[in-house]
């Protein structure tokens, strides 16, 4: 019995003596996981004890095949209603609008089209008709160009509470590629009685629009590509007519048909619709061109400012060539200076400018205005009315401002009362 009991305490001594090492090890394990867990960690000091992982620390997302956003960045465009929705001018980096921000103007939504069915059919006032496939146009010359599109009603106004891009977000800035229109007519023998094109798209809606043959070749571009890659189908893929300086609606989307006349075809969009009312009862129709104008992006609504430097900082545009001055104003228009324009400046293109300002915490009224190459200067809303007998409608480019409160925030001016 002795034997036995001692075998037994010797059994109980081992079996504790394992337990003891078991539980060492594992508390040892436990502790070294939590020390390393804390070590990859930064206590942020704040009030409310924030833990931010430090990224140093950790192991980062792998290659992706799609870029993305950061997490912390929501930019989007601003819908108004189902056919338009608006680039938030307010939210970009410099002049080129990134290719899902494009602002976005259709008639009968968006086709879905695919570019081995599609074609374009040049045909009218030429010896040799012909048909492309997008495999057929990528064969010619190809040319890349940075230009602005706009639409031609791009203005909205009423309340204090708008953003830039609620105001004047239907214009864009993008790198076009394609094929120069007149490198495709070249060969095609294009009749002497030819002065304009019809262009139409393959949506719902069949949009077509007459443009002046001569202005037409300096510039107009069939393009397929857009900020390189293909364009977008918001943006007419697999092709669309980029015309610099033109309004947008000449500019057909998901382009179908160009037919060479000797006088405008006279489409619902060209009598009842895009054309302007002006004095005595006259209506304006073929003002294609898209007049100079600015706005400031900083700081505009919802932002808030505080006393000190500030960075005044906007685009300005114009479809009858480069922005020459833009002047700015930091006393609601009692004096004005030049902002610095960002270069290059490019003929047709949305330009960046900066003004740096002391602000000296009083209220006041910020403005901008473009002057362009040829001259010409924006005007202000009375301005307008008193040329046109008419408080909006197309290419109503006014002046824009901002009023700055003893706050610092800052809501859009009457335009009326500038």
């Amino acid at each position: 019995m002795a034997l036995e009991k001692e075998y037994i305490d010797r059994i109980t001594k081992y079996v504790r003596w394992l337990i003891a090492v078991v539980v060492v090890f594992l508390v040892s394990g436990i502790g070294l996981v939590v020390y390393q867990y804390r070590a990859n960690q930064v206590i942020e000091p704040s009030f409310d004890s924030k833990i931010v992982v430090d990224p140093s620390k950790v192991q980062g997302a792998s290659a992706s095949k799609e870029g993305y956003r950061s997490k912390f960045e929501d930019t989007k465009k601003i819908n108004t209603y189902a056919t338009a929705s608006r680039t938030p001018l307010e939210e970009l980096q410099g002049s080129i609008t990134p290719s899902d921000l494009h602002f976005e103007r259709h008639h009968a939504g968006i086709p879905e089209i695919d570019p081995e069915q599609h074609e374009l059919l040049i045909h009218g006032l030429l010896d040799k008709p012909i048909r492309l496939k997008l495999s057929d146009l990528k064969k010619y010359p190809s040319v890349s160009r940075i230009c602005f599109i706009e639409c031609s009603g791009n203005f909205r106004y009423g309340k204090r509470e708008m953003t830039p891009g609620e105001v004047c977000g239907l214009t864009s800035q993008s790198e076009w590629t394609g094929v120069l229109l007149s490198t495709v007519l070249r060969d095609l023998g294009v009749k002497a009685d030819a002065k304009w094109l019809l262009a139409e798209g393959a949506d719902g809606a069949l949009m077509a629009r007459s443009v002046p043959l001569q202005e037409a070749l300096t510039e107009a571009i069939i393009a397929y590509g857009q900020n390189g890659e293909a364009i977008r189908p918001q943006q007419g893929y697999p092709m669309r007519l980029v015309i610099p300086g033109f309004e947008g609606n000449t500019q057909i989307k998901w382009l179908r048909r160009i037919e060479l006349t000797d006088e405008p075809v006279m489409t619902r969009e060209e009598t009842s619709k895009y054309t302007e009312k002006i004095k005595d009862g006259k209506i304006r129709m073929f003002s294609l061109v898209m007049d100079a104008r600015s706005i400031i992006t900083f700081p505009s609504y919802p932002k808030k400012i505080e006393k000190g430097w500030q960075e005044l900082r906007g685009i300005a545009w114009s479809g009858r060539g480069k922005v020459k001055r833009v002047l700015v104003s930091v006393d609601n228009g009692q004096t004005w200076q030049d902002a610095h324009l960002q270069g290059p400046v490019l003929e047709k293109a949305h330009t960046a400018f900066r003004f740096m300002w002391n602000w000296d915490g009083k209220p006041t009224r910020v403005l901008s205005k473009a002057i362009d190459e040829t001259g010409y200067e924006q005007p202000t809303y009375n301005q307008l009315v008193e040329a046109r007998g008419e408080k909006g409608g197309y290419h109503f480019n006014p002046v824009v401002g901002w009023d700055i409160e003893k706050s610092g925030e800052t809501f859009l001016a009457d335009v009326k009362d500038i």
